[in-house]
């Protein structure tokens, strides 16, 4: 059994108890851990004003940044849903992680009932805007 694997899926999944969803009844945990060997979680939190809204992936990456380095990478994300069929990250998510992750961070897409899928996040993003895209020539 993975430890490191276990912790991630069970931080994601009780992270999701705490999703703050009245207007999707969509609840989402996250977890992830850094290049330090740090782990952190967070759930969807939903506003009124929809714009407001921040998905549980960008919450654990705005906890683990705002602790740690920069220059650290997160070596692997699972995304906990209590849906049928695992849930990837949305878009914007996906944008958020290019900027704190490497092509071969793993993303692991899990439910409730053990279901899970994994990628590597350069198949889930090939082509990611990267801060590097930004640097002037």
């Amino acid at each position: 059994m993975n430890s490191l694997k276990d912790k991630l899926n069970q931080d994601a999944r009780m992270a999701l108890q705490f999703s703050y969803s009245p207007y999707s009844q969509k609840k989402i945990g996250a977890s992830l851990v850094l290049t330090n060997g740090k782990t952190y979680s967070g759930c969807n939190i939903e506003n009124a004003s929809y714009g407001g809204t921040v998905c549980a992936e960008r919450v654990a990456i705005w906890k683990a940044f705002s602790e740690n380095e920069s220059s650290e990478k997160i070596t692997e994300i699972v995304v906990a849903s209590d849906e049928t069929e695992p849930w990837p990250p949305c878009g914007f998510c996906r944008q958020v992680i290019a900027e704190f992750a490497t092509p071969e961070t793993l993303i692991r897409l899990v439910n409730l009932e053990q279901k899970e899928v994994s990628y590597k996040f350069k198949d889930l993003f090939p082509e990611a805007f990267k801060p590097e895209h930004l640097l002037k020539k």
